[in-house]
């Protein structure tokens, strides 16, 4: 354990020295472009009062600030900035129950449209903004059973005098026994077994409807309904990649060292920084309503009606 703090800590910003910096400029840049969506988000009535829109709203307010905070780790990390581990365990929280706010809200996503496609005459009884609401207090509910399981098991084991102990704040310090590891593998692993069926479900069955769909505007609305599915998908699937990556980089540690830090940097460019800004803004450009909102909160209004076509074809 404390090794591997130490591997995160001072050795980081001597080892990467350019690469810290990019990663300020990436998180910005990331920052900036998640915080005009909410604003966008929250400039017009209707989508604060439509379920997708309230989802979609959660899920870049979850992403922003994990970025924020993995960030601030990532800051105090490179300086080998020390805290008590019992200052830790709230940020631990924090981080643990929003690495599944997220998912577990593009699966609502998705189901929402597989309601709106597939059962178009419930969709305004089901998908209200109160029932939205439900549902973002059962996502969290949800989010919180792996968080109360790992910590319980760290809790018991851990001796009292570990709390004290001045160490860097990184995810891994929670795992104080190999096999709690496995078991919070194991948890993580069956979220998202759960999460991708629900998502390749409702992909096969917007997929039928379109395929039956009569009418032009019935077949349009499918196509849009899978695409939204498909970046929910994609979505999914970097965070079920990111659960592996410290697999990979216990790896690449026991390799070499300078393997390992390559490693590391290159999943959290790939793995936690990118997904976080690009499939949100990618379903925003892709959403007519959001578009077009987002053209008139930009500061600078650029001309990106062309590059825009090309994404809502994909």
């Amino acid at each position: 354990m404390a090794d591997n703090s130490s591997v995160t800590g001072g050795g980081t910003l001597r080892h990467f020295g350019k690469r810290f910096y990019v990663v300020q400029l990436l998180v910005s840049i990331f920052l900036c472009v998640n915080v005009m969506l909410i604003m966008t988000l929250f400039s017009k009535v209707h989508f604060y009062t439509t379920m997708r829109y309230i989802l979609f709203t959660v899920t870049l307010l979850s992403d922003t600030l994990i970025l924020f905070i993995t960030d601030v780790l990532y800051i105090l990390a490179s300086h080998a900035m020390t805290m008590p581990i019992a200052l830790c365990v709230p940020v631990y929280i924090v981080l643990v129950v929003y690495t599944f706010v997220t998912p577990l809200t593009l699966t609502s996503m998705t189901l929402e449209c597989y309601v709106a496609i597939c059962m178009p005459l419930r969709h305004g009884e089901l998908c209200t903004s109160r029932r939205a609401l439900h549902c973002i207090l059962i996502i969290h509910g949800l989010s919180f059973v792996p968080l109360t399981l790992i910590l319980s098991i760290f809790f018991a084991s851990a001796p009292t005098s570990l709390y004290s102990e001045q160490r860097i704040c990184s995810m891994d310090i929670f795992v104080y026994l190999r096999w709690q590891d496995n078991a919070k593998m194991a948890v993580y692993q069956l979220y998202f077994f759960v999460m991708s069926a629900t998502i390749i479900f409702s992909y096969i069955k917007i997929m039928k409807a379109a395929k039956k769909a009569v009418s032009g505007e019935n077949n349009k609305s499918s196509r849009r309904a899978l695409g939204r599915v498909t970046l929910h998908g994609f979505h999914l699937l970097f965070g079920l990649i990111q659960l592996w990556c410290p697999f990979m980089e216990t790896a690449a540690l026991q390799t070499d060292f300078k393997l390992f830090l390559n490693v590391r940097y290159c999943n959290y460019i790939v793995f936690n920084l990118t997904p976080r800004c690009l499939s949100p803004l990618l379903y925003g450009l892709r959403d007519e309503k959001v578009f077009l909102a987002l053209k008139r909160n930009v500061p600078f209004q650029f001309h990106f009606r062309q590059n825009r076509v090309r994404i809502t074809r994909i």
